[in-house]
C-alpha cells in the first residue's frame, strides 16, 4: 500500500483549493500540477490547464509551495507595498514633503542683487543696407569698412596725393582696390544690366580744411586714357557724400569703373585737376 506524505506546502494548497473553490471533496473535483517553468495549476477542467505538458500531480502529492508563493489577500500585499520604504512611488511623496516643509530661500538684499546680476549693455539693432550710387547696397558700418581699407591699403600699394592751399594741406586723395567690394558691385550690375568687366577702384577724399572737390579723375595707361563720366554708375558713383564744398574733417567715398584694358598690376598715372600721381594699385 502506498504511502502518501503529507507536506506542509501541499495542506495549504489543498486547503486553499478547498476555500477558493468551494468544493468540499477537493480530491475529486480538483485537477492539480506542475508546468514546465515551475508554476503550479489547479482547474476544475483539463481544457484550463495553462500550459503544454503539463504533469498532472494529486494535490497530496504535490511538491511544497515556498512561502513567498503562498497566496495572499490582495488588500495586505498592497498595504505592504505602500508601506515599503523603498518603493519609488514613496521615495517621490518623501521628496514632495521635504521640499513643502523646507523653509523659502531669503530675498537677496538690493546690494547683493546689484552685485549678482549687472545690469545687461544695451545693443542696438544694426542699420539695414541703404541703395547706394549704382544701386549698390550697404551699410553704414560697410561704408566705414571700406573707408578704413582704402586707408590701409596704401601700407601695400600707396597711391595717395595731397594737395595743399596757401602752403597748408588742404585735402588728401587716396585710391585703393578691394576685390570684395568689385564683386559685390559687379553683382548688383548684373542683375539689372548688362555686366561690367572693367576694374572697380575705391576712392577717398578727405578734407582738411575748407575745400571745394569734383572728382575729375583721368587714368593713364600706355595708349590708353580713361576719364570717367559721372552720370554713368558703371563708370562713376559716390558712396558717401557729394562733390562741391566740403568742411573741413568731411570724407567722401566713392568708385570709379576702369575699362577692360587697364590692368592694375602694372604701373598708372591718375592725374586730378593739374597734379598727377604714379601707383601700381595691384601690386
Amino acid at each position: 500500500m502506498k504511502t502518501s506524505i503529507l507536506r506542509s506546502g501541499s495542506v495549504v494548497l489543498v486547503a486553499w483549493a478547498t476555500s477558493l473553490f468551494g468544493w468540499g471533496n477537493a480530491h475529486a473535483s480538483v485537477i492539480t500540477g506542475v508546468c514546465p517553468d515551475g508554476s503550479m495549476f489547479i482547474v476544475r477542467n483539463l481544457a484550463d490547464i495553462p500550459c503544454a505538458a503539463a504533469k498532472r500531480v494529486a494535490p497530496d502529492d504535490m511538491p511544497p509551495i515556498k512561502p513567498e508563493y503562498l497566496p495572499r489577500p490582495y488588500g495586505w500585499q498592497r498595504f505592504q507595498r505602500e508601506q515599503d520604504p523603498n518603493n519609488p512611488y514613496n521615495l517621490l511623496e518623501d521628496l514632495e514633503t521635504r521640499d513643502a516643509q523646507r523653509p523659502p530661500p531669503r530675498a537677496p538684499t538690493s546690494s547683493r542683487a546689484a552685485l549678482s546680476e549687472p545690469p545687461l549693455p544695451s545693443v542696438s539693432e544694426p542699420a539695414p543696407p541703404r541703395v547706394r550710387d549704382g544701386g549698390i547696397q550697404l551699410s553704414d558700418q560697410e561704408i566705414a569698412d571700406l573707408i578704413q581699407i582704402v586707408q590701409l591699403t596704401q601700407q601695400r600699394a600707396p597711391a595717395n596725393l595731397e594737395i595743399e592751399s596757401n602752403g597748408s594741406p588742404s585735402l588728401r586723395l587716396q585710391l585703393a582696390h578691394s576685390r570684395g567690394f568689385e564683386a559685390q558691385a559687379k553683382r548688383s550690375w548684373a542683375s539689372h544690366g548688362p555686366p561690367t568687366s572693367g576694374p572697380v577702384l575705391l576712392f577717398t577724399a578727405e578734407a582738411l580744411a575748407p575745400v571745394v572737390f569734383h572728382p575729375n579723375f583721368t587714368f593713364a595707361q600706355g595708349h590708353t586714357a580713361f576719364h570717367a563720366n559721372s552720370e554713368d554708375p558703371k563708370q562713376f558713383g559716390m558712396l558717401v557724400g557729394r562733390p562741391g564744398a566740403l568742411e573741413a574733417g568731411t570724407t567722401l567715398l566713392g568708385y570709379v569703373v576702369l575699362p577692360p584694358s587697364i590692368d592694375l598690376a602694372q604701373p598708372i598715372d591718375v592725374y586730378w585737376n593739374d597734379h598727377r600721381l604714379a601707383a601700381t594699385l595691384r601690386p
